[in-house]
């Protein structure tokens, strides 16, 4: 059986508005909480007047037929969502408002359903959510979960810059030192994996970790602690070649100052007098 409620609902809203919006229609308000205060007074003595045609209050029937039937309230309040169908990009990201969010490498190629809020991106594979990332800050940002990657890209991500400079400095002094002018010289550290892991083949597959330190060495002695002139330096043999000190500033010719041979005179004259 269908119950039709619209008439009820519509008359208990007639109530309100000649019991409680008349009876304020003519008062002045300076403030929504002097407002709220004065519905708030009115509404209580609403709920406790007695029916007209039956026993009890509104009250009374809230808290013998409506109260024991309430739910508590959800923990998380309701948050707006919008939903799309979105294909999986070959890096195993699906692009949301030109961020991209992570989802298990095998669905590549896919079209799943991802709904996003504020504060949240969900995205789900025929009904079922895979996925559940933090809403981006920024355009062109990543959120990736490392067990979504392949194996080859997780032992990609395990590099970080503190195990960088933990091997450098296991080679020698000089090739830590490159190492972190490489990362520090990027906007990310990140930036500059690839280039330091390319200074880790050349001393374990290359070279021999002694000439990859002392082409680093000869690198920064150029000014020039880069991946490409360590390289450079150990194509060319460089690294086997000692490396000379700078030259000194050229002499200065003034007639103010004598120079080392007119003391040498001096001193010779001095030891003529004393024969």
């Amino acid at each position: 059986m269908i119950v039709d409620d619209k008439a009820a609902v519509e008359g208990g809203v007639l109530i309100v508005e000649r019991q409680i919006l008349a009876r304020l229609r003519n008062r002045r308000f300076f403030s929504l909480y002097e407002l709220n205060e004065a519905i708030a007074d009115l509404l209580e003595e609403l709920n406790t007047q007695g029916f007209q045609k039956r026993e009890g209050t509104r009250r009374s029937v809230f808290e013998a037929v409506d109260k024991p039937a309430m739910h508590p309230l959800p923990v998380n309040a309701y948050e707006y969502g919008e939903w799309k169908r979105l294909k999986v990009q070959m890096n195993y990201h699906v692009r949301v408002l030109d961020a991209y969010y992570s989802v298990p490498y095998d669905l590549v190629g896919q079209i799943l359903d991802v709904r996003f809020t504020r504060t949240t991106v969900e995205i789900f594979s025929e009904g079922v959510r895979i996925a559940s990332h933090r809403r981006c800050e920024r355009k062109g940002q990543y959120q990736t979960v490392f067990e979504h990657m392949p194996s080859s890209h997780q032992a990609q991500a395990s590099w970080t810059p503190t195990r960088i400079l933990a091997w450098a400095q296991t080679i020698g002094p000089s090739t830590q030192v490159v190492c972190e002018t490489i990362m520090a010289q990027r906007h990310y550290p990140e930036q500059g994996f690839n280039q330091c892991r390319g200074i880790f083949n050349l001393a374990s597959k290359v070279y021999s970790p002694e000439r990859v330190e002392a082409a680093c060495e000869r690198a920064i002695a150029i000014r020039s602690p880069l991946y490409k002139s360590v390289v450079s330096i150990l194509k060319n043999g460089l690294d086997a070649v000692a490396l000379t000190p700078p030259a000194g500033p050229p002499p200065i010719e003034h007639q103010n100052i004598r120079g080392a041979e007119y003391y040498k005179e001096l001193a010779g004259a001095k030891e003529n007098v004393t024969c």
